[in-house]
Order: structure tokens, then C-alpha cells, then sequence
């Protein structure tokens, strides 16, 4: 991987892990045409990490808060949608990973998140909840959603808004339980891909392109998310539910036709 495709990688992961359109979709299909599948989730992981950094900066003063009070309902809230999360990637980490490293289902998960943002939209504006006004089951059913877009072309952000919005939240704070509940899940996926570096089972990547693929998605997602959390308040989930459902018939187009 030279530095020009980990700097093209890297901005494809933090514009694409904030807006509902499936990072890690779009980062295979990167990695498909620069023919870097050997780098696998190692290299998504890593660019991840930058977008994590990019949330980090965003919500600095929401995650100290919850790191000095972690008894205090917003923090509870968080890990009530950790668990399912992990316990979705624990169980079926094996089985992902193989999807991710092959891209066999990519194109009808790119549609079945543009079905989803499209249903999500027509219940966009009638949140009434605030952040720290769901329930605990709430909290968990939007977990299981981010649980299920481990799936390589099922948006994380996508699918935590959407059931957020499907809990009655409004929808500016339906965004920021997203991007918050991303944190604990992209750092877990952090440290259990560099257990497998540590462990001999990454494959080798120049570092300096590593560096700058992390760089530039920290960089592109804290724009990402800056303009996300400005798009949501004022506009619609349909552009982007048309562009995935775009996107997902010209990936089965060229399964169909053995070029991907």
C-alpha cells in the first residue's frame, strides 16, 4: 500500500463512517480496486481508529462528563448499548470478517441500509426523547443495531439513527447517541486487531502509510461529523438512501458479471 492509496482510504473512512453509508462498505470496495484485500480489517481498523479520534475531539465534553460520573444515567445509557454490541461481535466475529474479506453480500447490504434510511426518514421529525429520557431496552435495541452493521455494507451510523429515531428520539439527539455509542465499539475493535498484531496475525503494512490513512480519516471525519450532525437537524435521510440503493445494484451488477 503506497501513501497516495492509504491517503485516498483514509478520507473515504472518515467521510463515509459519519454519514449513514456504511465506512467499512465503501473502504472494501476501495481496497477492491486498489487490489489491497490482503490488508483485510487490520486496515480498517486502523483507519477507524482515526475516526475515533475525529468523535473524540466532537463530543470531548459529553465523554469527560461520563468518565467522572460513570453511575450517572447517560454513561449507563452508553453501556446499555455496548453489550449487545459486543456481544454481536464476539459471537460472530469469525463469520464477519470472512464476509468483510470476500464482499459477497456487500451490494444487498448496501441496499437493505438505503431501505432502512428511507423508512427512518418518514420518522425523522417526530422524535419527542431526549438523549437521557430512553429506557434501558431502548438503549440496547440501538446496540444490536450497531451489533448488526459489523456487516461489511450495513451503516453503523445509519442503523443506530435510524433506531433511534424508530425509539422516538429527537433526531439531533439520535445523532449524538450514534457518534457516542461508536466510541466504546470502534475502541474495542482497536484493541482486539491489535491484539492480532501483536499477536503475528496482521499482515504487514508499511507504517508511514498507516500513519497517514489514520491522519487523513481523523482529519475527514471530524469534518464528517461536524457537517453530519448539521445535516440531520435541518434535512433528510432520502439522498443518502438513494445513493446506497444506487450503489448496492452496481456492486450486484458487477458480482453478476464476475468483475468484483
Amino acid at each position: 500500500m503506497n501513501w497516495l492509496e492509504a491517503l485516498i482510504l483514509g478520507i473515504i473512512q472518515g467521510l463515509t463512517e459519519f454519514l449513514p453509508v456504511s465506512s467499512t462498505g465503501h473502504l472494501l470496495l476501495g481496497r477492491h480496486l486498489f487490489g489491497l484485500e490482503e490488508a483485510g480489517l487490520f486496515l480498517d481498523t486502523m483507519l477507524h481508529f482515526g475516526t475515533l479520534l475525529a468523535v473524540l475531539t466532537v463530543y470531548r465534553k459529553e465523554i469527560f462528563s461520563m468518565i467522572r460520573r460513570p453511575l450517572d444515567r447517560p454513561a449507563l445509557l452508553i453501556l446499555a448499548g455496548t453489550v449487545p454490541t459486543a456481544a454481536v461481535g464476539l459471537l460472530f466475529e469469525d463469520a464477519f470478517e470472512e464476509l468483510s474479506r470476500t464482499g459477497i453480500t456487500v451490494g444487498w447490504e448496501f441496499l437493505a441500509t438505503g431501505l432502512i434510511l428511507w423508512m427512518a426518514d418518514r420518522h425523522l421529525n417526530r422524535g419527542v426523547k431526549t438523549f437521557d429520557e430512553i429506557r434501558f431496552r431502548h438503549a440496547a435495541l440501538i446496540g444490536l443495531a450497531q451489533g448488526a452493521a459489523i456487516l461489511p455494507a450495513l451503516s453503523r451510523s445509519g442503523l443506530t439513527i435510524a433506531a433511534a429515531v424508530f425509539c422516538r428520539l429527537r433526531k439531533q439527539d439520535a445523532a449524538a447517541f450514534s457518534f457516542l455509542l461508536s466510541v466504546p465499539a470502534i475502541a474495542g475493535g482497536v484493541l482486539l486487531q491489535g491484539k492480532k498484531l501483536l499477536e503475528g496475525g496482521a499482515p504487514p503494512l508499511p507504517l508511514s502509510s498507516l500513519l497517514l490513512g489514520t491522519a487523513a480519516a481523523a482529519l475527514s471525519g471530524y469534518i464528517a461529523v461536524r457537517w453530519m450532525i448539521s445535516l440531520i437537524n435541518r434535512g433528510s435521510l432520502k439522498g443518502f438512501a438513494v445513493y446506497v440503493t444506487v450503489l448496492g445494484l452496481i456492486v450486484l451488477a458487477l458480482q453478476a458479471a464476475g468483475k468484483f
